[in-house]
């Protein structure tokens, strides 16, 4: 385009005047280029109008300039140019990095930190991940559907809920979509998926943690476990292929190197034994620690399955193993050293979901409408959960959750 003549918008980056050259660097989500305004070949009132704050959000019209200096290999002389809104408030950080700001000074002002390009590459890589799993389930013959936001009872059991009013009922904000996708299957649609926000009333202040979190889901009909983990590791591997293969400037930008993906799968019980054989500490019975899923994770690789945990540590809709009635047909997905992925096979018997159910210190009437569904032709189906947030964080080298949702909710925040 040497010699053509563009428009270009987006805001300034930085401005350098060295003298009778006067430099922009005008960013937009795609990056920066360089405007060069030089005295003698550029008009003074052009000239002029390029001295603005940082921040200013313009319109350059001019030629294209091919440019061995320039980064991006061209720079832009400019003929006219625009500011679209002057500045009327100040700025609250720097987006150039070149002072670095708290997480939480930049999230109470998002739409700023949004402007900085590290920001701009976690979200183009999430962009990714989700069009990645939504590309993987309709070419395997999955269908997209919605479930509430709103429920009358607990879809997971405990009380970590957030309660609302709901005209002269009491209802909560869903903690999954799980009982939802399943009365998808046994209404007869074999295979479906969706994106939805999940809400968890927990009252923790950690780095791996958010109250509303997006889960990526998937339901299979005439399934156990095995077929839910085949499906689990093809989505997983596209999707981290996908960011290799799409993401390479964002990637570089955050300074993270994937590797092509390789998923290991291993029974809780040989997790136990490797653990204990390399320092842990741990017995039959209790959950994966944070320590745990790391150490399993350096042992055997980036991506590890592990399955068949016991049934007083899973959700009470976990299908009991036929070999072993004290482990069920679960499993979770490790990813760098967390758990990114929860899943299993379903209880779809009425009498042993009624048992599960009281086993797990809940009352069954609270559930009448899920269980009567299973004596209605339920088949046997299984499924899984994928955090979007949690993939993204390990993704993209982040060491905060809250970087890797656009607009975190968590224990004190709730703005903007």
């Amino acid at each position: 385009m040497d010699g053509r003549q563009v428009t270009l918008a987006g805001w300034v980056h930085e401005v350098r005047n060295i003298g009778k050259i006067v430099f922009i660097l005008l960013r937009d989500h795609s990056g920066i280029a360089q405007i060069i305004g030089k005295e003698g070949i550029v008009p003074d009132e052009v000239i002029k109008s390029m001295s603005m704050p940082k921040e200013s959000v313009i319109t350059v019209r001019g030629k294209v300039k091919r440019s061995a200096e320039s980064k991006v290999g061209f720079e832009i002389v400019p003929i006219e140019i625009k500011n679209l809104n002057p500045l009327e408030a100040v700025i609250p950080f720097e987006v150039t990095g070149k002072v670095p700001a708290e997480i939480d000074v930049r999230l109470d002002s998002r739409h700023i930190d949004l402007r900085r390009l590290e920001t701009t590459s976690i979200f183009n890589i999430q962009s990714t991940v989700l069009n990645s799993f939504r590309n993987t389930m309709l070419k395997e013959h999955f269908s997209e559907i919605r479930t509430p936001a709103l429920v009358e009872a607990a879809t997971e059991g405990g009380a970590d809920l957030f309660e609302v009013q709901y005209f002269e009922k009491k209802a909560f904000l869903a903690q999954s979509p799980q009982l939802y996708k399943q009365l998808a299957v046994i209404g007869g649609m074999d295979r479906v998926f969706m994106v939805v926000p999940v809400f968890r009333a927990e009252k923790h202040n950690t780095v791996f943690h958010l109250n509303e979190v997006t889960q990526m889901d998937a339901e299979i009909g005439f399934a156990d476990h095995n077929d839910a983990i085949a499906m689990l590791k093809k989505a997983a591997k596209n999707i981290i292929n996908s960011v290799i293969d799409k993401n390479d400037a964002d990637l570089k930008r955050l300074n993270v190197s994937l590797s092509k993906p390789v998923v290991r799968e291993i029974t809780y019980k040989k997790a136990l034994a490797l653990l204990n054989q390399n320092g842990s500490s741990i017995e039959f019975g209790q959950d994966l620690g944070r320590e745990h899923e790391e150490a399993l994770c350096k042992l055997l690789g980036e991506l590890v399955i592990v399955k068949e945990y016991p049934c007083a540590i899973r959700a009470f809709y976990s299908m009991p193993n036929e070999r072993d009635k004290r482990v069920c047909n679960s499993f979770d997905l490790l990813y760098k050293g967390i758990e990114v992925s929860s899943g299993a096979q379903r209880i779809h018997i009425p009498r042993v979901l009624v048992e599960s159910i009281k086993g797990h210190g809940l009352d069954p009437k609270n559930f009448d409408f899920y269980i009567n569904a299973f004596r209605q032709g339920a088949p046997p189906h299984a499924g899984w959960s994928l955090g979007l947030e949690r993939l993204t964080m390990k993704l993209t080298g982040m060491q905060n959750i809250r970087e890797c949702c656009m607009f975190p909710r968590d224990r004190v925040r709730l703005k903007p």
